[in-house]
């Protein structure tokens, strides 16, 4: 009896050990198409930025190629209309980078309805991995780091691979949106991980391809970010020498905060991209909650309910503040789609001396385009 108990055991083992090595690759024909639903000012030698806010789904993510060939789609679309060129600056969204962590994992992950589904698809099919991640974790969202961290090394490379490849094909100087890596940083040319705490962070590559300066670290991680990430310090926000002039960072809600534009302005910035994330389809025009992962600035003196999420959008964050910074220009631009049942919303919008102008909001991958 106890013979035959030991052979059922190792049969199921094997079964299940089988089954959490398999990575079946799915066929699933994405939308390459995009349109142009901003373009301001008129084509000058100075150069442009430009924001891409894609239309992404779960599906998306199933391997780093996949999601290339998604951005080269529409970056070969703003290349034929004219909105490329040595002095360009390609703004990606928040978050773009994090969810290659569903790269190369089984079709169960990109078909669950909820996240935390499909999180435990990513768990119960890399047993050792995860176990790694676990006894490494450090956030109290426990689950959350372990799987972050047991991909990252795969993150950061597929992450460098597509972003800079993109940015040396289309000679673009390019905000590769964000990432949540452990501690990372660049050295000798290659994004690496460390064995810290995780952040949030958005790197920038050059037209060559090549990382300009450090990983920057978000600074305020919103509450729900806080349960598996750090937030970084204002003191430590680059300002970045580009074709188009010297570009500031500041990753979704950390162009809500003053101190950071004061920090910016004493490197002299001339250009702010924000790649944002704003979670829940429909909340553009929801009621504004407050702020979100840090204390209420002493210059506002609005309470939540008092503006909708998009006033608060135009009031609080880079069309109200830009000129604190001096900055001549700026660009804010979200992720679009439907990753598992995290919805999106944001229309994107830039900025320069004349003002802000909002996106026109609708369905479908949408460029921005400002001139400069």
């Amino acid at each position: 009896m106890r013979k035959l108990i030991f052979l059922i055991l190792v049969t199921l083992f094997a079964s299940y050990a089988g089954w959490a090595e398999r990575r079946p690759v799915g066929h699933y024909l994405s939308d390459l198409r995009s349109q142009v639903v901003l373009n301001v000012g008129e084509p000058s030698a100075r150069g442009n930025l430009l924001g891409i806010q894609p239309e992404l789904y779960s599906a998306d993510y199933q391997s780093q190629e996949r999601l290339r060939l998604k951005l080269a789609a529409y970056l070969e679309n703003a290349r034929g209309q004219g909105l490329l060129g040595p002095r360009t600056v390609v703004v990606f969204p928040e978050h773009i980078g994090t969810w290659l962590v569903a790269a190369g994992e089984k079709p169960e992950v990109y078909s669950a309805e909820r996240l935390s589904d499909a999180m435990h698809w990513m768990a119960v099919s890399n047993p050792l991995k995860l176990a790694r991640g676990w006894l490494a974790a450090k956030g109290d969202e426990r689950l959350a780091d372990a799987l972050f961290r047991m991909k990252a090394v795969d993150m950061a490379h597929d992450y460098q691979t597509l972003f800079g490849g993109l940015a040396r094909e289309f000679g673009v100087t390019l905000v590769a949106g964000s990432i949540v890596l452990p501690n990372p940083w660049v050295e000798d040319g290659v994004l690496r991980t460390g064995n810290g705490r995780l952040y949030d962070v958005s790197l920038v590559f050059g037209n060559d391809g090549r990382p300009l300066g450090q990983p920057q670290r978000k600074v305020f991680p919103s509450d729900a970010e806080k349960g598996f990430t750090r937030g970084g310090h204002s003191d430590n926000l680059q300002v970045l020498d580009t074709p188009a002039g010297r570009l500031g960072v500041l990753i979704c809600a950390d162009s809500w905060y003053p101190l950071n534009y004061a920090a910016l302005a004493a490197a002299k910035v001339e250009l702010l991209a924000v790649p944002a994330f704003l979670s829940g389809n429909g909340q553009w025009r929801q009621p504004w909650r407050g702020y979100n992962g840090g204390a209420t600035p002493a210059d506002v003196q609005l309470k939540p309910g008092q503006l909708s999420e998009a006033e608060a959008w135009e009031r609080l964050a880079l069309p109200g503040r830009l000129a604190t910074s001096g900055a001549r220009a700026g660009i804010t631009v979200f992720l679009r789609g439907q990753l598992w049942d995290l919805g999106s919303d944001g229309p994107g919008l830039v900025v320069n001396a004349s003002g802000h102008q909002l996106a026109t909001d609708g369905p479908g991958a949408h460029l921005l385009n400002l001139w400069l």
